[in-house]
């Protein structure tokens, strides 16, 4: 199998960002790989921070650090001319570059001549580096979750991180599975899955989740929606691939049309984990539903916990806030672990 790994430790680049939401990939990985992140590195005019120390390249390599990575995304995904200067500073100061976005790096003549003189690697975490097999739809050992949802970016990858660390935390072996590019980073590994080849894609989640002990669980980060017209074809392959013996239906209070498609409304919560077991039986008949994942950011606490019971009651399995956490999380880890 060949899964792209990234060089850790991280330097995470904030370009000259003033809008926090521009920088999901740096916070998430502040988040969720805190550890493995020795701090920030910005250009003079920007406003934002994870907290992190402020160092620069060299420093940042002086404390172990191996990768830059580009954490902040602007509109369109574009490598920005202007931060192309600080790139080459840290390329200068033996870190590797690690990107997410749509423009390429080696796609920057600069940035290329200097990697090739210096011997530094441009690791395009959305450029596939691998072929893949077609899906068989062999069914292999080991345990698998994967969470869905109704919608695109409603919380999938968080409800996958925070399932996987309650798991290990209950002494379950489990590892995250990455199939986006910041969950990537995030983990260290993983296939960019929206970047396979459509025929390919279940052959790629296959790969991503091989025959493991029959106590593991592999823990699958879900991409787009069955539900969503444009992005419908990677969930499909990545249900039929990972072969999860558990899902986790993922939404977001309030949310009722397909965001960027207005004219779209969401299916309910129970349509939407019907049709998804119906067609995750294709590959495993035995799939259950373990709960909902609901984020519930825009409501207060007394909000969340009414909305909360009310989906829990008519669903008749667990619903919870992995953010929030607390007694209601601890019973969607129970029910997916079938205990």
């Amino acid at each position: 199998m060949s899964i792209l790994t990234l060089p850790q430790p991280y330097l995470l680049f904030l370009g000259d960002s003033v809008d926090e939401r521009d920088a999901k990939t740096a916070m998430g990985l502040r988040d969720w790989a805190g550890d493995r992140c020795v701090g920030e590195f910005a250009l003079a005019t920007a406003t934002i921070t994870t907290g992190l120390p402020r160092l620069t390249p060299a420093a940042a390599r002086a404390r172990g650090a191996q990768s830059l990575v580009i954490g902040v995304a602007p509109a369109g995904g574009i490598v920005q001319p202007n931060w192309v200067p600080a790139l080459l500073e840290a390329l200068r100061a033996g870190l590797d570059l690690v990107s997410g976005m749509h423009t390429r790096l080696e796609d920057v003549p600069v940035l290329r001549s200097a990697a090739l003189e210096l011997g530094r690697r441009l690791i395009d975490v959305r450029k596939p580096r691998q072929t893949f097999p077609v899906g068989t739809g062999r069914r292999r050992s080991g345990r698998r979750l994967l969470t869905v949802g109704t919608d695109c970016a409603l919380g999938k990858k968080y409800t996958a991180l925070a399932l996987a660390r309650a798991f290990n935390e209950r002494d379950v072996p489990a590892t995250f599975r990455a199939t986006g590019q910041t969950g990537i980073m995030i983990s260290g590994s993983g296939v960019a899955i929206d970047s396979v080849v459509a025929d390919f894609i279940a052959g790629a989640a296959e790969e991503l989740t091989p025959d493991a002990a029959a106590d593991h669980w592999d823990v699958v980060e879900g991409q787009g929606s069955l539900f969503h017209p444009a992005y419908s074809g990677v969930s499909l392959g990545l249900l039929h691939g990972t072969q999860p013996d558990v899902i986790v239906m993922c939404h977001e209070a309030g949310r009722e049309s397909v965001h960027g498609l207005p004219d779209f409304e969401l299916p309910s919560l129970k349509e939407a984990i019907e049709v998804t077991l119906t067609l995750a039986r294709r590959t495993n008949p035995g799939v259950r539903c373990g709960g909902v994942s609901l984020n519930t950011v825009t409501l207060s606490e007394e909000a969340a916990n009414a909305l909360l019971e009310r989906h829990s009651a008519e669903l008749g399995m667990p619903c919870a806030d992995p953010i929030r956490g607390g007694p209601r999380f601890d019973e969607l880890v129970s029910a997916c672990l079938g205990a």
